[in-house]
């Protein structure tokens, strides 16, 4: 066979060669131990809670080292591209601080275009690279024509395992599989001349060297020492429409933007043969992989599942309806990555999570269990950091969009709102109310006349009288301009009067020689104010609601018992 007659007739329009190529992708001048990153999704839908993962990974990696993170958009399957979805992909992975150094970024216009020089970033701008490099490979008889017909192509590639598994003669049918596929290696250059005139559409496949018997030493970087069989498989390089592959677009790409590191999920390991076959073919330095264990759940039943796209939590859109802030679904996904991750955050309360130095060590090999339990724990630390100001702000934000009436509420009067975060923030041991904005409501509605409701009632085993008569009292004695201990030591007056101990120690020492204590006192009169038996510090709750709102409420509930 004469491999360059052929390279010629496949593709007469490619002049260029793969040195001419090299030359517009130089070496990126970096500093030594940079790392270059990307991440390369396909624009089919929202963004999965585990794309942010090797995202995460990708943008430490490539920051700490000095390096370059990049944004390539792996767009070459038309018929599952949703419209519209890159733009809402770049945009949402904005919103939790995925900052790109180049690639695909949206311009004013809102529409998609490049930044930096190693582009086109989207893979379908990229056509003629592709073929350049498929050009050679059938010059050096690397690669072949294969003319079928896209119902025959799509049979053949398909392998159904469940149904070998079934079948008793499942290998049988493997190598007779094989045998198909090593048939269509067999033609002759008047053959492919006689589908040319017709114009019979073709695909480019890769002549694989493997052998399915022997085995590949690999290093992962995360799952160690690996071994694995030859890829000994004919694929798809470029498709009937001169489309790319991702096998052959990928490694195409990732060697002319100099991708150093490349993060992806372990559910392509089984590819990993190929793609270091097409490495070697196309004479690239492959770049070191990282294959990150899938992110699981607990179903009803306890059992670990994958988390799948229909389950909540998997929507990185979902995290916003529900009031969660970036930094906190940032940090959870910090501490799943690096298992020393809580430890270092103890060690430095007020450093950014990005401050951390990030361990490819560190990283699970057996994967990470997603639990909203534990992203609230980290949601309550990290709010609870955050000063009155910003809290106040980021929940109206929030409100004006998912909770409309809440943030007119919060719009009239932000002093007001300020007020009301400030309770219990800053000092070493800040109150942590809040693990999402939408808990702002329920936390400090009491607040708002609007949104006031009494929950419940008073438990039945105290005495109305006793209550109306401390309510009467509280009234009596009631001064705004009190400071905090003379308020207090009159809350205590009006329970010793009515029989209630302020005495804590003597009362847990024999309960039954008093009516309660002075702790039942305040909750009589914190009910009253704030229609909740538990609420922020009641002297601060007073000092911001004003007297003639704490008199009305006290009124008014002493009024109904």
């Amino acid at each position: 066979m004469d491999y360059n007659k052929l390279a010629e007739l496949l593709y007469p329009d490619i002049q260029k060669t793969p040195e001419d190529v090299e030359a517009e992708f130089p070496p990126r001048q970096l500093p030594e131990g940079a790392k270059v990153t990307r991440f390369a999704p396909s624009p089919t839908g929202f963004v999965h809670f585990g794309g942010l993962f090797p995202t995460t990974v990708a943008e430490r990696l490539a920051h700490q080292s000095g390096g370059v993170l990049y944004l390539r958009i792996e767009d070459t399957d038309a018929k599952r591209e949703v419209p519209g979805a890159a733009e809402a992909l770049i945009r949402t992975l904005s919103v939790y601080g995925v900052s790109f150094d180049e690639g695909a970024i949206l311009g004013e216009d809102g529409k998609i275009c490049d930044k930096g020089a190693y582009g086109p970033y989207k893979q379908s701008m990229r056509g003629p690279i592709y073929q350049v490099f498929a050009k050679q490979l059938v010059r050096e008889g690397k690669a072949y024509p294969c003319f079928t017909s896209e119902e025959e192509l799509e049979e053949l590639q398909q392998v159904n395992k469940k149904e070998e598994i079934k079948n008793t003669d499942w290998q049988a049918e493997a190598e007779k599989r094989r045998a198909e596929m090593l048939k269509r290696r067999e033609f002759t250059m008047e053959e492919v001349e006689a589908h040319l005139a017709a114009k019979d559409p073709f695909v480019l496949r890769i002549l694989a060297d493997g052998d399915g018997e022997k085995k590949i030493r690999f290093t992962d970087l995360v799952k160690g020492n690996m071994e694995f069989p030859e890829n000994d498989e004919d694929f798809v390089l470029l498709k009937s429409d001169g489309i790319p592959t991702y096998h052959f677009a990928h490694a195409i790409d990732d060697h002319l933007m100099g991708t150093t590191h490349v993060i992806r999920g372990e559910e392509w390991l089984p590819s990993l043969a190929k793609h270091l076959q097409l490495f070697r073919y196309l004479s690239f330095k492959a770049p070191k992989y990282m294959h990150i264990a899938q992110i699981m759940r607990l179903d009803e039943a306890g059992n670990k599942k994958k988390l799948s796209k229909r389950d909540m939590g998997a929507n990185m859109d979902d995290y916003t309806r529900m009031g969660y802030c970036p930094e906190a679904v940032c940090e959870y996904v910090m501490t799943l990555l690096n298992s020393n991750y809580e430890e270092w955050r103890m060690q430095n309360p007020d450093k950014s999570y990005r401050d951390f130095p990030f361990n490819i060590k560190k990283m699970s090999v057996s994967g990470c269990l997603f639990d909203f339990n534990k992203l609230n724990d980290v949601s309550k630390n990290v709010i609870s950091r955050m000063d009155a100001a910003t809290v106040t702000q980021r929940v109206t934000e929030w409100a004006r969009e998912f909770d409309p009436a809440f943030g007119a509420l919060l719009d009239a009067d932000p002093s007001f709102a300020e007020r009301i975060f400030a309770i219990g923030r800053g000092g070493k041991k800040p109150r942590k109310d809040l693990a999402t904005w939408a808990d702002a409501k329920p936390y400090m509605g009491f607040f708002y006349d609007e949104l006031l409701a009494y929950e419940g009632g008073y438990p039945e085993q105290y005495d109305r009288s006793d209550i109306r008569a401390t309510l009467s009292a509280f009234l009596e004695s009631y001064d705004p301009s009190d400071d905090m201990n003379v308020w207090f030591e009159k809350i205590k007056a009006i329970g010793q009067a009515l029989g209630y101990t302020p005495d804590m120690k003597a009362y847990k020492a024999d309960p039954s020689a008093f009516r309660g204590s002075v702790a039942d006192i305040s909750m009589f009169i914190r009910f009253a104010v704030t229609g909740k038996m538990n609420a922020p510090d009641l002297y601060t709750v007073m000092q911001i609601l004003g007297k003639e709102k704490v008199t009305r409420r006290i009124e008014s509930t002493r009024a109904g018992l």
